[in-house]
């Protein structure tokens, strides 16, 4: 793994680790957010409810660059961003899809247009290029959304399907708990466990296993 790539997961698991500990990402917003998207069912390959198989490579490859996985590190394929923007877009984020649709269409031109290839296909020096333009603003050709607004909504929802609860179709295996010590929603601590200095090992518990019991 690059620096640049150490330097941006470490910005998002620091960002992420704040959030969750403190029931942002993995609390009330969420859950108000997508009582629909619960119900969604999970697609085999990641995507379905929404995404052609075209948006969905460029949205795996954008997700993936914003949270890049190393050996012993899940990333955003790891943890299965795709499939819960995927479904988020289907469900409670439905008012978003012709802003993904348009962004979309925007970005692959301008890639195109620069390199011959939508951004799926260019190599990751190239993808972070792109992306930095994105962010920066200076990438042409984007009218609405925005280049800074399409990034920012690309991460904001990255970081969602790496750290929000999997019921909500990403955070695979508590890939991104598990990145940032999080125990997940469990239903009670006891004073020994509160007390304790000691990471929690317990297992992970999720909003699944709580609704089952």
């Amino acid at each position: 793994m690059s620096k640049h790539d150490e330097a941006r997961r470490a910005f998002l698991v620091g960002v992420a680790a704040g959030a969750v500990t403190g029931a942002g990402l993995a609390g009330k917003a969420l859950a108000e957010a997508h009582d629909e998207t619960a119900a969604i069912p999970a697609h085999a390959a990641g995507h379905g409810a929404f995404f052609n198989d075209d948006d969905a490579l460029t949205i795996a490859a954008f997700a993936e660059r914003l949270m890049p996985g190393a050996p012993g590190k899940p990333g955003a394929r790891d943890a299965d961003v795709l499939n819960y923007i995927d479904l988020a877009l289907a469900g409670a984020y439905a008012d978003l899809q012709d802003f993904y649709r348009r962004g979309l269409a925007q970005l692959d031109a301008q890639c195109r247009a620069a390199y011959g290839m939508p951004f799926a296909k260019l190599d990751v020096a190239r993808q972070d290029e792109v992306i930095a333009a994105l962010e920066q603003g200076k990438a042409t050709g984007f009218l609405w959304p925005t280049a800074q607004s399409f990034f920012a909504t690309l991460r904001t929802h990255t970081m969602e399907g790496m750290f929000a609860d999997p019921i909500y179709g990403g955070n695979k295996d508590f890939a991104g708990w598990r990145l940032v010590g999080f125990p997940g929603a469990q239903p009670l601590f006891t004073p020994e466990d509160l007390a304790s200095r000691q990471a929690y090992r317990a297992a992970i518990v999720g909003l699944h296993a709580q609704a089952k019991g």
